[in-house]
C-alpha cells in the first residue's frame, strides 16, 4: 500500500492511513491545493473544472469528495461522470473550463486511483505547476469559500458524441473507407470506460463489435496493463469469431494495442508505428516518441522523407518536444498516440479510427501490415546498487564508455549501436538503473541488457 505524489498528479490504493495511502482526507487535501492553485494563478473570479472518472470501484467514492472539495473553494463543476482521459482532455477547452481532473489510476490494479491535473487547454500541468502544487498541499494554505460563494454543480452525458464527432470530422479519418470494409472486431476493455466509448466509436464506422469485458464496472477481469501475457482471452476470442482484430484498451482509455486476425499480438510498440506511417504518407514532417520505445518509429519516418526526434520519459516531454518540433504525429511505444490536430494527450479513439483508415486504404489484413514493418525485440532489466553509488557518476562512466557511439543524454544515457540500441536510467524512488534494450532478436536484446549490467559492475 502506498501513496505517490509527484508533478503530474497524486495515485494511491484506497484505504489505510492518511499520508500513506489515498485516503479520503488525502483525496480532499490534494484537490484543495489544486483549487487553490487555480484560484493563485488565475485573473477571474468564477472559475470551472470539468472532472471524469473511470470505472473503478473507488471512482464514485473520490468524485463525490473532489466535486464537494472544489465546491467549496468556490469553483463551479461540470461533471462528465463515467469518461476516459482523453474525453476530459477534449472537453475542458470545449466547455471553456479552467482545467480539469481525471480520476483513474490507468492501468494500475483496481485498489489504486488518482486524481490527474489539467490545465485550460486540456493538457497535463508541467513540473514546475505540479511542484506548486504538492507545495500548496503540503502548506494546506487553503482559503475556502463563503455560503453564498460556493461553486455550482453540473453534469454533461454528451461528451463522448462530442469527443468521437470531433474525431469523424477530421480530415485524415476516412469514415467511408472504413464502413465498406464491414470489419469485425473484437474489444476488449478490461471492465472500465473503454466500455461505452469503444464500441460506440466502432459502432459510428460501421464495424461489428464484440464485446469482450466491456462492462463498466471496475472489476477487472485481469491485470489491466494491455500486455501480451494478459490477453489471451481476447486472442481466442478473436480466433473464434473469426474476426478481423481485437482492440484493447486500458482502464482511462490512453493506451492502445491491436490483436491480428489470427489471435497474435500486432505489438503495442506498433500501434504509433503504424498510425505513423499512414499520416506521414499524406504529409512530411516530424515524429516524436520517448526514448525508450521502439526504433521502428525512427526507421518508418525516415523512409517516408520525414524526420524523428526523441524525447524524456514521460507524456508531458513528448508533448513538449512534439509542440518545438511542430510534430505531425507523437506517442509513446506503450500504445500511446497523440494526434496535435485533435488535442495533445494520449488518445485511444482517435488512434483507432487512424488505424482503421490506414488498414482499409491498404487492403491488407492486420497481420499483413504488421509485416510492412521491421521487426525488433525490446528487453527489460534491471541492476540492483546499494544506497551510497553515486548513480549519476556511474551513468557519466557509461557515456564516457561508449563516447564513440551515438549517445544522448536528455534521459538518463541512451546508447544507439548500428543495429540495436541500450538506455539507462536511475529510478527515482529506489537505487536502481533500470535498462531497457532493443535488438533484431530477442536473445539479442536480452543479451545486450546482460552486457550492459556486467559492464556497470566493471565501473562501480
Amino acid at each position: 500500500m502506498s501513496l505517490i505524489k509527484s508533478i503530474s498528479g497524486i495515485r494511491g490504493t484506497i484505504g489505510g492511513k492518511v499520508d500513506e495511502n489515498l485516503t479520503p482526507l488525502d483525496v480532499v487535501k490534494f484537490a484543495s491545493a489544486f483549487g487553490t492553485w487555480l484560484q493563485n494563478n488565475k485573473n477571474k473570479k468564477d472559475l470551472t473544472l470539468v472532472i471524469g472518472r473511470d470505472a473503478r470501484i473507488s471512482g464514485s467514492m473520490v468524485n463525490s469528495l473532489v466535486t464537494a472539495t472544489l465546491q467549496g473553494l468556490g469553483i463551479h463543476v461540470i461533471d462528465l461522470g463515467l469518461s476516459t482521459t482523453p474525453t476530459v482532455e477534449v472537453m475542458v477547452p470545449e466547455l471553456h473550463a479552467d482545467g480539469g481532473i481525471i480520476l483513474t489510476a490507468s492501468h494500475n490494479p483496481k485498489q489504486w486511483n488518482a486524481l490527474k491535473l489539467l490545465n485550460e487547454k486540456g493538457e497535463f500541468i508541467n513540473g514546475e505547476n505540479g511542484a506548486e502544487v504538492l507545495a500548496l498541499a503540503e502548506s494546506e494554505d487553503f482559503n475556502y469559500a463563503e455560503v453564498d460563494d460556493l461553486g455550482k454543480y453540473e453534469e454533461r452525458h454528451d461528451a463522448f458524441e462530442i469527443h468521437i464527432q470531433k474525431i469523424l470530422d477530421l480530415p485524415m479519418v476516412d469514415a467511408e473507407a472504413i464502413k465498406l470494409k464491414k470489419f469485425k472486431i473484437v474489444v476488449d476493455a478490461v471492465n472500465s470506460t473503454g466500455g461505452i466509448a469503444i464500441p460506440q466509436l466502432l459502432e459510428k464506422l460501421g464495424c461489428e463489435v464484440i464485446k469482450l469485458y466491456c462492462e463498466p464496472n471496475g472489476h477487472f477481469p485481469h491485470n489491466p496493463e494491455p500486455l501480451k501475457e494478459h490477453l489471451g482471452d481476447i486472442c481466442e476470442l478473436v480466433k473464434k469469431e473469426k474476426a478481423d482484430m481485437g482492440i484493447v484498451v486500458d482502464p482511462d482509455v490512453d493506451r492502445l494495442a491491436f490483436v491480428d486476425e489470427n489471435g497474435e499480438m500486432f505489438g503495442e510498440e506498433y500501434t504509433l508505428v503504424a498510425v505513423a506511417d499512414y499520416l506521414l504518407r499524406h504529409r512530411k514532417g516530424v515524429a516524436v516518441s520517448n526514448l525508450s520505445s521502439s526504433r521502428a518509429l525512427r526507421d518508418v519516418a525516415r523512409n517516408l522523407g520525414s524526420e524523428y526526434f526523441a524525447s524524456a520519459v514521460g507524456e508531458v516531454n513528448v508533448v513538449t518536444l512534439m509542440k518545438e518540433k511542430n510534430a505531425v504525429i507523437g506517442g509513446e511505444g506503450n500504445g500511446g498516440i497523440i494526434y496535435p490536430d485533435l488535442h495533445y494527450g494520449r488518445d485511444s479513439l482517435v488512434g483507432v479510427a487512424l488505424f482503421l483508415t490506414h488498414l482499409a486504404k491498404e487492403n491488407k489484413t492486420v497481420s499483413e501490415l504488421r509485416a510492412t514493418y521491421p521487426s525488433y525485440f525490446m528487453g527489460k532489466k534491471k541492476i540492483e546498487l546499494t544506497p551510497d553509488i553515486d548513480v549519476d557518476s556511474l551513468l557519466t562512466k557509461m557515456k564516457s564508455e561508449y563516447q564513440t557511439e551515438e549517445v544522448s543524454t536528455v534521459d538518463g544515457v541512451k546508447i544507439d549501436f548500428e543495429k540495436n540500441w541500450v538506455h539507462l536510467r536511475k529510478s527515482n524512488t529506489e537505487p536502481i538503473i533500470r535498462i531497457y534494450t532493443e535488438a533484431f532478436s530477442q536473445e539479442e536484446a536480452d543479451e545486450l541488457g546482460e552486457k550492459m549490467i556486467a559492464k556497470i559492475k566493471t565501473l562501480i
